[in-house]
Order: structure tokens, then sequence, then C-alpha cells
């Protein structure tokens, strides 16, 4: 069996199907997303008076872990990761895995 990552991208709520859509032309066959919420809000809300969403969107993705790069690459891209703020993504290793 071949070796397999977790790919996990928080980002803020209402871009997860978007940055889904972008990842499936890549070669992703699917994703979960999950709701959440995130902590540290009310401070934000007191440093800088401004109203911070704590509402989050969690997208879980498992792919082949030789061919993830392209996956997480477009998730950066589409969900714009690399501006402060914006969300955050990791990978995982994934042990055992049965399914498709």
């Amino acid at each position: 069996m071949e070796e397999k990552v977790c790919i996990v991208a928080i980002v803020e709520r209402g871009k997860a199907d978007k940055i889904v859509e972008e990842v499936k032309k890549v070669g992703a066959k699917g994703a979960t997303i999950l709701y959440g919420r995130g902590t540290g809000e009310h401070e934000a809300k007191k440093l800088f008076s401004i109203h911070i969403d704590s509402s989050k969107e969690i997208i879980l993705i498992v792919h082949e872990k030789a061919s993830y790069q392209p996956i997480f690459d477009a998730i950066i891209q589409a969900g714009k990761l690399e501006q402060i703020g914006t969300g955050i993504i990791f990978t995982l290793p994934v042990g055992h895995f049965i399914g498709q």
C-alpha cells in the first residue's frame, strides 16, 4: 500500500468550497469539510477594535505522499494562505488507511 498524508487546511468560513474546487483540478479526488471555531477572538477585538469572525472551515484531504505537493500548493494559492490571517495548512502522516 502506498504511503499517504492528510493535508489539513484551516481557512476562513465560506472559502472551503472554492478551495476544494481548485484542488480537484490538480488531482484531489475529494475532501472533507468540517466546521470549527477559533480561539483568541476576544483578545483580538480588544487590540484592534474590529470584528474577527472566529468561525472556520477545516479541509481534510488524504492523498498519496509521493504526489501531494500540487494539491498543497493549490490550497495555498486558492486560499491566499501566504497572506497573514487567512488560514493555516499542514500535513500529517496517515498510519492505517482503509476505504476510498
